[in-house]
């Protein structure tokens, strides 16, 4: 299969190495405007034409026209830039599932798909039992550009989708209390930390916590090559890794 890089910063080239060291699959083109050693410049027709998939670590204001690009040559895409998803539900509709073969993902790590699983049966349980309260934390390195993480936003969703007295997130608690409906989504930001990411559930009597902490970032690359060899047999569709998860434990889950 022939991989498409847009987007060469830290993730880029961890994928570009580690498609190389397997060598089952071949990098046919690395697409930045800036960044030493890619081959375009520019993400258009011809950067793409010698490619069977991409994998797109680019930037928030470009992803929706990228997205529309992947659709309009039919192109499956493995899309893991964060900060786009409010334009998620107008590509849906403008671009619709006829030719659009997309998995996104704020995070592609198969170990934090796990974590995410093991909150949402947290949040059923506390469900029944209202003297819990939940709250999620993530430490990243000082260059990530966006806060909260779109993990810890995957996180508190799941926590809503289940915990029926938690109706909002809450992303900036730093000023006073928070209210009971509230989940709150604590941010830090320092050195070279790949991702930490928690969720505490805590009551009058005890506390509990659920805690992914990435070793290396080699897990998401491996998890957006997965991906992407994933979406390449897949129907048109936008995806997400709950598809994926759920296509491999033999489930039929479309989040």
């Amino acid at each position: 299969m022939r991989i498409a890089i847009v987007g060469y910063g830290r993730m880029g080239r961890l994928i570009k190495r580690m498609v190389e060291e397997e060598g089952t699959d071949t990098v046919s083109a690395v697409i930045d405007p800036a960044a030493e050693g890619a081959t375009h410049a520019l993400l258009s027709r011809e950067s793409l034409a010698s490619s069977d998939v991409v994998i797109d670590f680019s930037s928030a204001a470009a992803e929706a026209d990228n997205i529309r690009l992947y659709a309009d040559l039919a192109l499956p895409a493995v899309i893991g830039t964060t900060g786009w998803y409010d334009s998620l539900p107008g590509l849906q509709e403008d671009i619709g599932n006829g030719k659009a073969r997309i998995i996104w993902s704020a995070n592609f790590s198969i170990g934090v798909h796990i974590f995410l699983s093991l909150v949402e049966d947290a949040g059923r349980l506390i469900n029944q039992f209202p003297s819990y309260d939940a709250a999620i934390s993530e430490v990243h390195h000082r260059a990530k550009a966006d806060a909260p993480s779109g993990t810890a936003l995957m996180a508190a969703e799941r926590i809503l989708r289940t915990v029926d007295r938690k109706e909002r997130i809450e992303t900036d608690a730093s000023c006073g209390p928070i209210a009971e409906e509230a989940i709150s989504i604590a941010s830090e930001r320092v050195g070279a930390v790949p991702g930490t990411h928690t969720l505490m559930l805590d009551s009058p009597f005890d506390t509990i916590e659920i805690t992914h902490r990435a070793r290396t970032r080699e897990g998401f690359a491996e998890g957006a090559i997965m991906a992407a060899r994933w979406i390449a047999a897949a129907s048109p569709g936008f995806y997400t890794m709950d598809d994926l998860i759920a296509s491999i434990r033999g489930g039929n889950e479309h989040a």
